[in-house]
């Protein structure tokens, strides 16, 4: 770096802090700031100790998909934070999602549930179209959970496409990722598994994220590429359908059309042994965020 003669080193001091900010500090500042990474468009550090409405909505118990065993509402026992230093290898506050055991809880439309969890997403507040999508993530090694944090258009689906950064459906040793667009949705056929290196799973933090040009998405975990879908893959099948603007949800299910798929379950519940119940009864089972930040595509 080349300096102006006679810069006090006072100021030297103030830009070179400058250039080393950090991207929750440049969260705290708005979208749209300088980073190493690119141009920061949004970013949750979770470091506040509650939930900041103005970024993401609380998705209530109207909504109900995948035969997903669970009703989602907005409480802090299915959304919830703890501070630094509470969760061993976080970076700083942690959103914490957390399903719990509601015995028949029952939800507008009458279907009655015994589980609740949480969902959360960013539509209407932030989306966007091409960039960096990235969050700091560990989960439970336990059969049948479907944590889950996602890309989703604005519009119907699936035509105005979902971008799965990360699916996990209860083995710890893999996660998935998927595009979900027009003519290739459900059981899409650009689906994929990134199976973790030995003495690595899910219960440890991870990177997940995807890289979304006009051309092709990159998936990676901890900045390894693990998949690359392309447009002319999709165009194999239907319309490429990512050239219009995304939200950020994060959510955790239970059971389901994915994990009984994977693991054939029936009962006590639709991909939920009464293994994973249990665990769910005694508060073991959450999903902990570290971060989500969002870069633009510079």
């Amino acid at each position: 770096m080349k300096f102006a003669q006679g810069i006090s080193l006072l100021a030297l001091g103030l830009m070179i802090s400058a250039c080393q900010q950090s991207p929750a500090a440049l969260a705290s500042t708005g979208p749209s700031e300088a980073s190493p990474d690119g141009t920061l468009l949004f970013a949750d550090e979770f470091n506040a100790g509650e939930l900041d409405r103005a970024k993401w909505n609380v998705i209530g118990p109207e909504f109900w998909v995948n035969n997903e065993q669970q009703a989602y509402i907005d409480s802090p026992d299915t959304i919830r934070f703890l501070p630094d230093g509470a969760v061993e290898g976080a970076d700083g506050g942690v959103l914490v999602l957390q399903p719990n055991y509601r015995k028949g809880f029952a939800v507008p439309d009458g279907r009655k549930t015994d589980f609740v969890s949480g969902r959360i997403d960013t539509r209407g507040k932030f989306d966007f179209t091409y960039g960096r999508a990235t969050a700091r993530i560990k989960m439970p090694d336990a059969v049948g959970v479907w944590p889950a944090f996602w890309l989703l258009g604005n519009g119907s689906w699936p035509n105005t496409g979902e971008i799965d950064i990360m699916e996990y459906v209860g083995e710890a040793d893999w996660t998935g990722v998927a595009l979900h667009g027009e003519g290739y949705s459900g059981e899409t056929p650009l689906v994929n598994k990134y199976f973790f290196p030995p003495k690595t799973d899910v219960t440890q933090w991870h990177e997940y994220s995807a890289e979304w040009t006009p051309d092709e998405i990159l998936f990676k975990v901890d900045g390894r590429l693990t998949y690359r879908a392309t447009r002319i893959m999709a165009e194999h099948y239907g319309k490429w359908s990512f050239d219009n603007p995304k939200h950020v949800i994060l959510n955790f299910a239970l059971g389901g059309a994915y994990p009984f798929k994977t693991n054939g379950i029936e009962t006590p519940y639709n991909g939920l042994p009464a293994s994973t119940v249990e665990r769910v009864k005694q508060g073991e089972i959450a999903m902990y965020v570290d971060w989500v930040r969002v870069y633009g595509a510079d």
